[in-house]
């Protein structure tokens, strides 16, 4: 059994299971070189062989204890007909949304523009560097796939003022992000990933119907993904009740941000634990470095923690803070 399944089945805590969200990528010279000569970020997604290179390269360095595909959210609004790209220096962009192709798209059709992702999880699964390791796979949480395709750009500075205009179009796009976000789980299973992840990066722009746009969609997609029989990790950044949260859409694992209080979450919390330590520790010194991750561990000593970021890695992260990060963690008793 893998050090995850441990934690998450056994509720073993010894095992100080480590991974990182976006240790596949930016912040790895070698994942630099393979970057400078593939600037379509969405091609260099869909070439499973490179994108195989990229999982594996954080476990060939820090031996992680699970791999995570060199994937993006956005593949989901691809599959849909949506056009997605990413420019440099800004973020993802998409296209106008033709409500009515997306409503007409075909699974064989969504499934066959996606077939590099199943490939990648097909090759990783057979490799043995993943060995006594977990393979996750991933996907967007409803409301955040739904926040990208009408935003058409990152919320980081707001929804825009119409975002809510178009009832009709809301609650379509629900119905279909719940059907083919579970064909893209139902997949990524079939082709090899041992725990699924979803992602709700926006979480916390949600003000109002909660049941609507956190809870029930989410939940939906937690209960599928149980009923496949696959562990699944939520990671609702940015929301002020992740008790409330995991009472009603119960993941078998929860992530939290660096925003949360740990000592206070898990006196509320009973389901394992992952994540937390904010990204912009690994950018300062290894003695503070030590202490924060140290007091994390400490807070979780009798409570199953998987140890993992608060959100994915910065680019600026220097190899050698992330070496330092696995030895004191792998150290820790």
């Amino acid at each position: 059994m893998t050090p995850i399944k441990e934690c998450l089945i056994n509720n073993k805590t010894n095992l100080n299971p480590i991974w990182l969200m976006r240790q596949a990528g930016r912040y790895l010279p070698e994942f630099r070189e393979i970057r400078k000569n593939n600037t379509n970020f969405i091609d260099l997604c869909l070439n499973s062989n490179l994108s195989e290179e990229i999982t594996i390269q954080p476990i060939d360095r820090f031996d992680f204890d699970a791999a995570i595909i060199f994937s993006d959210i956005l593949m989901i609004p691809y599959g849909l007909g949506q056009q997605v790209e990413f420019k440099k220096d800004f973020g993802p962009s998409l296209g106008k949304i033709n409500a009515a192709k997306i409503l007409e798209t075909e699974e064989n059709i969504f499934t066959d523009k996606l077939s590099s992702i199943y490939k990648l999880l097909q090759n990783l699964s057979k490799n043995n560097k993943l060995e006594n390791k977990d393979l996750i796979g991933f996907v967007g949480a409803p409301w955040t796939l739904l926040v990208y395709m009408i935003n058409r750009v990152s919320p980081k500075n707001g929804l825009s003022e119409n975002f809510f205009s178009d009832k009709n179009l809301i609650s379509d796009l629900l119905k279909i992000l719940d059907r083919f976000i579970k064909v893209h789980i139902r997949n990524q299973v079939k082709a090899g990933a041992t725990l699924i992840q979803i992602f709700d990066s926006w979480a916390g722009l949600i003000t109002k119907d909660f049941d609507k746009y956190l809870y029930n969609p989410t939940a939906s997609l937690v209960n599928y993904t149980k009923e496949i029989g696959v562990p699944v990790i939520c990671f609702p950044r940015g929301i002020s009740n992740y008790a409330e949260y995991c009472k009603i859409v119960n993941p078998d694992m929860i992530n939290i941000d660096y925003n949360i209080n740990p000592k206070e979450l898990i006196k509320n919390i009973q389901i394992p634990v992952q994540g937390g330590l904010d990204p912009k520790v690994l950018l300062t010194d290894k003695d503070n470095l030590r202490k924060q991750v140290t007091n994390y561990l400490e807070i979780f000593k009798s409570h199953p923690y998987v140890f993992n970021l608060g959100h994915g890695i910065l680019p600026q992260t220097k190899i050698e803070m992330v070496a330092e990060l696995v030895k004191i963690v792998r150290e820790y008793k």
